[in-house]
C-alpha cells in the first residue's frame, strides 16, 4: 500500500497554495498583527519566477522540487506535511473570520440600527400618541376606529418599511420618555421640532407645517405678540411649544390636558387668551361666542421622532417622507383632510439647511440638498449627528425645589378646605340616614352611593366645565368643592358607624334624665360617635390629600402637576419625583401617626366602657 502512495503522488497547484498564503496573510494584518517589510519581502513571488503548472506534494519527487525552487518556493516547499495539513484545516476558519470582520475604513465601525433591526424582525412600527389631542391628528370616530391624518401617514410610512402600522396610546406630555424606555419605535402626533427636544430626539423631516394661533375674547382684545401676552392668563397645552412661548413671553401659562378646556374657559372669563396650533384653534374654537382670532404668533413645522441611538431608523422614517412627498401621497393625505395650505409647498423641496435651521442649528454650507443629512450615504453615527445649540441645561436646583414647595402648600390648603366641608357635611347626612324619616334617609342613601360610586375626576370635569354655561366657579373653589362633596360621602359612613357603636344604654340614660331625644343625640350620641370616628376620618384625610393631585385636570397648578412640569423643564424625572414624594411623605406621615394615635385611645375608651 505504502508503494503505491508514492509511486501515485497527488498534484497540488501553487496558485492554491499561493492564496493559502496569502489570506492568511491578510488575516494576520487585519486582526492586529504586523508583517515587517523584509517578512513582507521574503513571501512575494519574485517577478521572474514562474509558478509551475502543477507541484508534486509526495514522495521522491517532492523533495527533488524543493532543493530545485527558487528561494521563496523552497521554504515554502520545505514545509513539513504537518504544517501544510494544519494551514488546511485552519483555513475555512481563517476565511470565515476574515469574511465577518467589518473591514477596516475611515471613522467608526458602522453597526446594525438596533430600531431598524427591530421592526424587521417584528413587521411592526409602534408610533405613539394621544388620542385626548382629538381632531384632526388622531381620534377615534363612532366606530371606535382611529383616524385622523397621522394614521395615514404612518401607514404610508409603516408600508415603505415593510411592517405594519401599530398605534401605542401614551400621554402626549410624556412621550419623550415613553420613546426612550422602547414603548414605541417613534413619536408621530403633532410633535413640534424645538431645539430643547432635539437633545434627546433625532427628527426627520417635516410632513406639516402650522402656527401658533393666540384666541382671545372679542370685548377684551390682546395683540398677537409676545409683549402682549405678558402678565397674561394665557391657556394651553402642557408641554407644547406653545406652552413654551407664553412663559418665554412672561405671561403666566395656564396648562390644560385637553384642546377643548380652554377656549371653555376662555369664553367663560376664567383666562384672557389661548395660545394653540391654528390646526387646533379652527376647529375647537369655532361656534364659541364673543372669540375671535388675534393672529399668530410663531410658525412652526410637525415631525416624526425617533432615538437617538437609532439614527438609521429616523433616516429610514425620513426616505419614506420624502418618497411621500414626491409621489404626492403626503399632500392627497393632508388635502382630504383639508390641512394643506401655501405654505407646506416648501416642505417639497426641504434641505438640510432648512432642517438646521428649524432646529436651531448652525447651518453648514457645505452640505448638499439631498436630505437632513446631507445627502445619500450610510446611517451617520451618533457623534457625526448635528448637535442643538449649546445652552445654559435647566437643572433641579433649589429654586426648582422651591416650587415644589409652593405647590405642595398649596395641595396642603385644598386638601384642608375639602376636608372642612367633607367633616361636617358627612357628620349631617350620617345623622339624617340614621334618625331622619323614610325619605331623608333614602336621599342621603343615594347621594352616598352615586358619590362613592362615580369616580372623583368625572366629578370634577362636570363641575367645572359642565356647569360651566349655569355656574361659573373658579378653578380652586371647585376643587375644593368636588374634593368636599366626594368625600363627604365617605365620612358619612365613617360617621355612622360610630353613631350605632354607642351603647343604647347611654341613650336610655339620657332620655331616663328627662332630655329630648334631639337632645341625647347632640350631647350623647355625636360627641361619642365623633371620637370613634376620628380615627377613620383621619386616614380619609390622608387618602385626600393624594387625591387632591386629580384637581390639575382643572388647571389647578398643585404638587404632582408642578412636578410634571418641572421634569419637563429639566428633562429629569428622578429628582422631580423624589422631591415629589418626600413633600408627599412630609404631608401625610405626622397625619397617619396622628391616626394610630386616636385608634389606641378610642380602643383604651372602648374598654374603659364596657368594664
Amino acid at each position: 500500500m505504502r508503494s503505491k502512495m508514492k509511486t501515485a503522488p497527488r498534484t497540488f497547484d501553487a496558485r492554491v497554495d499561493r492564496a493559502i498564503f496569502m489570506r492568511l496573510r491578510a488575516h494576520l494584518v487585519g486582526r492586529g498583527g504586523s508583517v515587517s517589510a523584509e517578512n513582507d519581502a521574503s513571501h512575494a513571488l519574485p517577478s521572474d519566477t514562474k509558478a509551475p503548472a502543477s507541484l508534486p506534494c509526495g514522495g521522491r519527487a517532492f523533495r527533488e522540487w524543493k532543493r530545485s525552487s527558487p528561494s521563496t518556493l523552497g521554504r515554502l516547499g520545505r514545509v513539513s506535511a504537518r504544517t501544510c495539513l494544519v494551514a488546511l484545516t485552519l483555513l475555512p476558519c481563517a476565511l470565515v473570520t476574515v469574511l465577518t470582520v467589518p473591514a477596516r475604513a475611515e471613522g467608526p465601525l458602522l453597526v446594525p440600527d438596533p430600531g431598524l433591526a427591530r421592526i424587521s424582525r417584528t413587521k411592526v412600527l409602534r408610533w405613539g400618541g394621544d388620542v385626548q389631542g382629538g381632531e384632526p391628528f388622531v381620534h377615534e370616530n363612532a366606530k371606535g376606529e382611529r383616524v385622523g391624518f397621522e394614521v395615514e401617514i404612518a401607514d404610508g410610512i409603516a408600508k415603505r418599511l415593510g411592517a405594519k402600522a401599530e398605534f401605542v396610546q401614551n400621554d402626549w406630555s410624556n412621550l419623550v420618555p415613553s420613546l426612550e424606555r422602547d414603548s414605541f419605535d417613534v413619536v408621530l402626533n403633532g410633535f413640534e421640532m424645538t431645539a430643547s427636544r432635539a437633545k434627546r430626539v433625532l427628527y426627520t423631516r417635516p410632513y406639516k407645517t402650522y402656527a401658533s394661533r393666540l384666541t382671545v375674547r372679542a370685548n377684551a382684545r390682546l395683540p398677537a405678540t409676545r409683549e402682549g401676552m405678558a402678565k397674561k392668563r394665557i391657556g394651553s397645552l402642557s408641554g407644547t411649544r406653545s406652552f413654551e412661548i407664553v412663559r418665554e413671553s412672561g405671561g403666566e401659562a395656564v396648562p390644560y390636558e385637553g384642546c377643548l378646556e380652554p377656549y371653555i374657559d376662555l369664553e367663560q372669563g376664567r383666562i384672557d387668551g389661548v395660545l394653540l396650533d391654528d390646526l387646533i384653534a379652527a376647529r375647537y374654537s369655532v361656534g364659541r361666542k364673543g372669540l375671535v382670532v388675534a393672529g399668530d404668533v410663531e410658525q412652526g413645522n410637525y415631525a416624526v421622532a425617533t432615538k437617538r441611538s437609532e439614527p438609521g431608523l429616523r433616516d429610514a422614517v425620513d426616505r419614506a417622507l420624502a418618497e411621500m412627498e414626491s409621489v404626492g401621497e403626503l399632500r392627497k393625505i393632508l388635502e382630504r383632510a383639508k390641512l394643506w395650505e401655501a405654505r407646506d409647498e416648501r416642505l417639497l423641496t426641504w434641505t438640510a439647511q432648512d432642517q438646521a435651521r428649524a432646529l436651531g442649528q448652525p447651518v453648514r454650507e457645505t452640505e448638499s440638498d439631498g436630505g437632513i443629512d446631507g445627502g445619500a450615504g450610510p446611517p451617520p453615527t451618533i457623534s457625526a449627528l448635528p448637535q442643538a445649540p449649546e445652552a445654559d441645561e435647566a437643572r433641579f436646583d433649589a429654586s426648582r425645589f422651591l416650587l415644589l414647595v409652593r405647590a405642595a402648600l398649596v395641595t396642603l390648603s385644598l386638601s384642608l378646605a375639602g376636608m372642612a366641608i367633607a367633616a361636617p357635611l358627612g357628620l349631617l347626612l350620617a345623622c339624617a340616614r340614621t334618625y331622619g324619616g323614610k325619605t331623608l334617609a333614602y336621599a342621603t342613601t343615594t347621594y352616598v352611593e352615586i358619590m362613592r360610586g362615580t369616580p372623583l375626576l368625572l366629578q370634577l370635569y362636570l363641575l367645572y366645565f359642565g356647569l360651566a354655561p349655569w355656574l361659573k366657579l373658579p378653578a380652586p373653589a371647585a376643587a375644593v368643592l368636588a374634593l368636599g362633596m366626594n368625600y363627604a360621602a365617605y365620612e358619612a359612613e365613617a360617621y355612622r358607624a360610630g353613631i350605632q357603636a354607642v351603647p343604647h344604654g347611654h341613650v336610655e340614660a339620657g332620655l331616663a334624665l328627662g332630655m329630648t331625644r334631639l337632645r341625647v343625640v347632640r350631647s350623647v350620641v355625636i360627641p361619642q360617635a365623633v371620637r370613634l370616628a376620628l380615627p377613620n376620618v383621619t386616614s380619609d384625610f390622608v387618602s385626600l390629600l393624594k387625591d387632591s393631585s386629580l384637581v390639575s385636570v382643572i388647571t389647578v397648578v398643585e404638587l404632582t402637576k408642578q412636578m410634571s412640569i418641572t421634569a419637563v423643564d429639566v428633562r429629569a424625572w428622578g429628582g422631580p419625583g423624589l422631591a415629589c414624594a418626600i413633600l408627599y411623605l412630609a404631608m401625610s406621615y405626622p397625619l397617619s401617626r396622628l391616626a394610630r394615635r386616636f385608634e389606641k385611645k378610642a380602643k383604651v375608651e372602648n374598654v374603659e366602657v364596657e368594664t
